[in-house]
């Protein structure tokens, strides 16, 4: 009998929700990242585009990235369709300057915060490159 291997760079999991392990796992590294956001003085730009709480911001991405990741759609049960740059834009509520520094900010961020919380190497490389896509094209500043 031959066992049939996976083609070269497929993750092993359906989805990357399942692969970072569920809504446990996604909540604990929105947590640190927020976390992170609040006590490194290295994402001080990020932490200011936020305002003076993260409750809020910190619920709304765990929902969105639950989705994201191809786990439950909780943000669009609870408000539709994301429109990420609209929300983001600085006069929407919670919406802030989005320029370079909060971008690289962001991304180190998140990426400091996957390490942290044992995202798997493969999976990280995967959600960086995304997370750059989507971070650069939220810029709402131009530089």
């Amino acid at each position: 009998m031959q066992i049939e291997e996976k083609p070269p760079g497929n993750p092993p999991f359906e989805t990357p929700f399942a692969w970072i392990g569920g809504e446990e796992r996604v909540k604990a590294l929105v947590e640190h990242f927020y976390d992170l956001m609040d006590l490194e003085p290295g994402y001080q730009a990020l932490r200011a585009a936020h305002g003076s709480t993260l409750d809020n911001a910190r619920q709304r991405l765990f929902w969105f990235l639950c989705g994201w990741l191809g786990g439950p759609q909780h943000y669009t049960d609870r408000f539709g369709h994301p429109r990420l740059r609209m929300r983001h834009m600085p006069q929407s509520t919670g919406g802030g300057s989005i320029g370079i520094a909060e971008r690289d900010q962001w991304l180190a961020c998140m990426d400091q915060a996957m390490r942290e919380t044992g995202v798997d190497e493969g999976l990280r490389t995967r959600l960086n490159a995304s997370f750059f896509q989507t971070a650069d094209w939220m810029r709402n500043r131009g530089e």
